[in-house]
This record gives structure tokens, C-alpha cells and sequence, in this order.
């Protein structure tokens, strides 16, 4: 075999191993919990759902959007491993939501486990905040792939427009949702574009 075959097969070997890295990586992140909804309507990629009351842990990091959003998560994965306060750990949910607070920062939430509740769980460091929403209906689409500003800014534009032809105005500002940690490859990433609506 020559040595170019000899590298193509290496090749090759290491793309189906990242391949299938990534493919356990889903499958692994699919078995996290995740908030329940009542789903209202479905046309495609787009849907109306109503979600119940939800807890969750915040935190608010100025900057541009990716900076803060890496420093925003590292406070929350410390709040919910336990690694700058005493006590237990806390499971890990999906999705990690994300939102703009005023003009020069970013919100960034991981949702409570269901059977969890403000009064359950642990005192968080002065960073981050418990936060309880309120129950809510909200219209989404889900994309996949890397969620760059440019993503996230066609498919809220698609998701506007698609609301403008149902005649629906949304009620207050857009967010974010992402559903896979940074191991998931692009192709595979679930991500959605989130906006609040009427009742």
C-alpha cells in the first residue's frame, strides 16, 4: 500500500471516529431533561408552544455576544457542578437560553430541573440568580448548525415574517436557545430562535 492509501485510510479512519464522537454525543445529550410544552401549532420548522412556569438560574456578562455568552456559562456550569459554592450537584438541562439586557450585555440561563424549585435549590454565588418564568407562549423555529450572528439573524428574520403572516406581533425581544454542548459538530447542532407572543 503506498503511503498516500496509507494516509487516506488514517484519514478516513479519523473522520468516522469523529463522526461517530459526535453522533454519541447527541444521542447522550437527548436523554437530558428538557422543559414541557404544550405544542399550539407546527408549520415545518416553526411552531407555537405554550411552556408552564420555569425556574432557572441566571447570569448577565457585558460584552460581545460570544465572550459573554463563554463567560456567562462558565458561572452557571460552576453554579449547578457545585464548584464555587458548598453542597450538591445539580443535573444539567436543555436548552441554554440566551437574550440581549439592554444594549451592551447578555442574559444567559440554564433551566432548573422540573422537581426543582427556587426554595430547593442551593444559595447560587452573588453572579448568578434564580429566576422564576412565568408560564408563557412563545413561537419558535429550530435550525441546525453552527449558531454564528448570521444564523441567528436569518432565521429570526424568517421566524418574524412567518408571524407577520399569521398576524401575529410578538410581545417582547427575541431569544436564543441551544440545545447541544460545543462537542456536537456543527451539522448536528439543534438550535432555535425564540419569540414571545399572546396568549
Amino acid at each position: 500500500m503506498s503511503k498516500t492509501a496509507q494516509w487516506a485510510k488514517i484519514g478516513g479512519g479519523i473522520a468516522a471516529l469523529a463522526v461517530g464522537a459526535g453522533a454519541w454525543f447527541v444521542w447522550r445529550e437527548k436523554s437530558v431533561e428538557q422543559p414541557d410544552f404544550t405544542l399550539v401549532e407546527q408549520d415545518g420548522d416553526f411552531e407555537i408552544r405554550d411552556y408552564p412556569e420555569i425556574t432557572v438560574a441566571e447570569t448577565v456578562a457585558a460584552g460581545a455576544r460570544r465572550e459573554a455568552t463563554n463567560a456567562g456559562f462558565r458561572r452557571l456550569a460552576d453554579y449547578i457542578f457545585a464548584k464555587d459554592r458548598a453542597g450538591e450537584k445539580i443535573a444539567m438541562t436543555a436548552p441554554v437560553l440566551q437574550d440581549q439586557d439592554g444594549g451592551t450585555a447578555w442574559r444567559t440561563r440554564f433551566v432548573m430541573p422540573a422537581a426543582r424549585s427556587r426554595a430547593t435549590l442551593p444559595t447560587p454565588h452573588r453572579n448568578v440568580a434564580l429566576t422564576t418564568l412565568p408560564p408563557r407562549r412563545v413561537a419558535a423555529v429550530r435550525f441546525s448548525g453552527n449558531a454564528d450572528a448570521m444564523a441567528l439573524e436569518t432565521h429570526e428574520r424568517a421566524l418574524r415574517e412567518w408571524l407577520t403572516g399569521r398576524d401575529i406581533l410578538p410581545t417582547g425581544p427575541v431569544e436564543y436557545a441551544f440545545y447541544n454542548s460545543p462537542f456536537v459538530p456543527g451539522p448536528l447542532k439543534r438550535n432555535e430562535i425564540l419569540l414571545p407572543i399572546a396568549g
